[in-house]
């Protein structure tokens, strides 16, 4: 079947094979313990503070809350995250779209909620990216205004 590709054939057929089966393990590898502690304690924040405005299925409001699902704020870097939440916004673009309500900060709120309610928003609705540690949030949150 493969009798006329040569070497450098082979080696692209190797290449293609190796993305494929990292792909492939990457997409399969399931959250730990941990991750799915802070996934259910997650759950527990996000359900008191976030849902009024977000909505059970994260799909917030049009034109006041962004969705979040399918977001690149939500999925992107956790820092910007993490001072999101802890610093609140106002009048924001989100991926081509402004939303208009005031997102409150909660600063109140301690390291390991606003790790565990990321670590839950990032891995619902859809979403399926890396836990949010208490080692994220502690120097986002030293940088903050006081």
């Amino acid at each position: 079947m493969f009798k006329n590709i040569g070497l450098a054939g082979i080696a692209v057929l190797l290449a293609v094979t190796s993305v494929a089966q990292q792909k492939k393990a990457t997409a399969k590898t399931p959250p730990t313990t941990a991750t799915k502690a802070s996934i259910v304690a997650g759950e527990l924040v996000y359900t008191q503070f976030c849902v009024s405005c977000h909505l059970p299925d994260g799909g917030g409001v049009q034109n006041m809350n962004p969705p979040l699902f399918k977001s690149s704020w939500v999925n992107g870097d956790k820092s910007r995250l993490v001072t999101t939440v802890l610093g609140g916004m106002s009048q924001q673009e989100i991926d081509g779209e402004r939303y208009n309500n005031v997102m409150p900060a909660f600063m109140y709120l301690t390291d390991k909620q606003v790790a565990d309610v990321l670590t839950y928003v990032r891995n619902s609705f859809g979403n399926k990216k890396t836990a949010v540690t208490v080692a994220d949030v502690k120097p986002v949150r030293a940088k903050m205004p006081k």
